[in-house]
């Protein structure tokens, strides 16, 4: 049986990173915290393959409104940061992600990706797992799916509005709306 993760503190991490601007760097989730940012981490499988350049750069071209929202938006794969720059580096046309807007982090190690529950071991390879961590380091949401079916940046968005509210959201709530009265 899987132990409960969500309101509780997430595993802290830091990794080495392609940073937007292409160099190499480090993301940590004690940065993120120390910035008062919430923490959008999510988890695909490996570059150059088929359903995850959609997710990557959907949420890249979405950028701007996490950054709004003040979401660090982080995106892991067990990949070294050398095969991320070269994915970086390709153009979109040819399967390749183009210009980025955050960073790409390796978890070469498996470390974090088996510390979030979503390291596939016989295969070293991530779930397409996502998470999103508050600034003062409490896992809020926490979603898994299977590695054949990417994810919905608008419901992404949706989620981190109504966890920002600090209010009883109900089912269907798009922001803008109320939120239930106790």
């Amino acid at each position: 049986m899987a132990e409960r993760m969500v309101a509780k503190q997430a595993p802290r991490f830091e990794m080495d990173a392609v940073l937007p601007n292409k160099e190499f760097g480090k993301v940590s989730l004690e940065e993120n915290m120390k910035n008062d940012k919430w923490t959008v981490l999510y988890f695909y499988p490996m570059d150059f393959t088929f359903v995850c350049p959609t997710e990557i750069t959907s949420l890249s071209d979405r950028f701007d409104e996490f950054e709004d929202l003040d979401a660090e938006v982080i995106g892991v794969s067990t990949d070294t940061i050398h095969t991320h720059k070269a994915w970086i580096n390709t153009p979109r046309d040819m399967n390749g992600l183009g210009e980025l807007n955050y960073a790409l982090a390796a978890d070469t190690n498996h470390s974090v990706a088996r510390d979030y529950g979503v390291l596939i071991e016989e295969e070293g390879i991530a779930l397409r797992g996502l998470f999103i961590i508050s600034p003062e380091g409490e896992l809020m949401y926490s979603v898994v799916n299977h590695n054949n079916i990417g994810r919905d940046v608008e419901e992404t968005l949706r989620v981190l509005q109504a966890l920002q509210t600090g209010g009883l959201c109900p089912a269907n709530w798009k922001p803008g709306q109320k939120t239930l009265e106790v």
